[in-house]
């Protein structure tokens, strides 16, 4: 499988994806589907703004990738290891000049509070938030190269947890980072769904201890594992939504009837990839139709990039849109890391 991803770069294919999408569902966000169509035109025609500016999503993306970077430099992936580089980016973003894409009210609550060093991280997260800024943002988890199931579910959790304490918050982005993982390796996108719906199965009552310590204290469930089977519940409902609307939905009808706006985080997930599974061979389209939904058009879009560029790799994307996409050299330099 290792042969796959080098060869057709998914790394670097999925993080211009993302970005990408992030762009075109920029302008769009906010806005129903007439007046997105008013204002764009055919949404199959949609054209990538000039300039291509991006939103919190990129940036957040990009502040977990340096943090993976960071940590997988100082040794064997773990939980304190990644928590402190996470946590500096999240607070180096919060307080950047930069910071001025609309970002999510749950990520600078949170990253306000992770200011205060001497605070433990589960007391700055949110508990009742499962924003899809938990995982609009975790492509990169899936994409680093070497890691276990644990490690990569670890991280996937952990990198939700410092901001979006919710156990949906926390699954939705472990089932993220696995979409992207399977893709990245070759995996069908017929049989995607099935795959997923049987790793959320397998992992229900599974709360990862050492990666969030005492998170789950704060909601109020009797024990770690209900609490984390709350998040997987969700994620299974959503998915059984998704496998009916790949079946059955018009790819000219607004994605977000189907699955949802996507302003949480399964149905973020679920949305992202029914954009994807209705063009697996067309990923400018997937993400166009993305772009154009009633729901969190900028997040939705750039999760199906994601998707699509992990699936089919660097080539996927039309050379001068990429060319042209904010923070281009950045994601670049991190693609070619992790697909070497």
């Amino acid at each position: 499988m290792s042969a796959t991803i080098v060869d057709k770069r998914a790394a670097t294919g999925a993080l211009i994806g993302l970005a990408l999408g992030d762009a075109l569902g920029f302008p769009t966000e906010f806005n129903d589907v007439p007046s997105i169509l008013a204002k764009c035109g055919p949404w199959r025609q949609m054209r990538l703004p000039t300039p291509a500016i991006v939103t919190d999503d990129t940036q957040m993306t990009l502040a977990v990738a340096h943090g993976m970077r960071t940590a997988m430099d100082r040794g064997v992936l773990a939980p304190k290891r990644l928590e402190r580089p996470l946590r500096e980016e999240f607070v180096n973003w919060y307080q950047s000049p930069d910071n001025n894409r609309a970002p999510g009210n749950t990520c600078l609550r949170a990253c306000s509070l992770l200011k205060d060093e001497n605070r433990p991280w589960q007391d700055a997260s949110q508990i009742g938030s499962k924003g899809c800024g938990a995982n609009m943002r975790v492509a990169p988890v899936g994409l680093a190269p070497g890691l276990s199931d644990e490690q990569r579910a670890g991280a996937a959790q952990l990198q939700a947890g410092l901001t979006h304490a919710h156990p949906t918050a926390l699954a939705a982005s472990d089932l993220t980072a696995r979409a992207v993982r399977l893709l990245a390796q070759g995996t069908e996108p017929a049989a995607l769904v099935g795959l997923l719906r049987t790793y959320a199965r397998d992992n229900r009552s599974r709360y990862h201890h050492p990666w969030l310590g005492g998170l789950w204290t704060r909601a109020d469930d009797s024990t770690a594992e209900e609490f984390i089977a709350r998040g997987w519940d969700e994620c299974l409902g959503v998915l059984d939504r998704l496998d009916e609307a790949v079946r059955t939905a018009d790819s000219e009808t607004d994605p977000c009837l189907a699955t949802g706006a996507g302003w949480i985080a399964e149905e973020a997930l679920a949305t992202g990839l029914l954009c994807f599974l209705l063009f697996p061979d067309e990923p400018v389209t997937a993400i166009r139709r993305a772009a154009c939904t009633s729901g969190d058009s900028d997040s939705i879009a750039c999760l199906t990039g994601a998707f699509a560029g992990a699936y089919l790799g660097a080539d996927a994307w039309p050379t001068d849109w990429a060319d042209r996409i904010e923070y281009r050299g950045d994601l670049m330099t991190l693609g070619a890391l992790w697909d070497a």
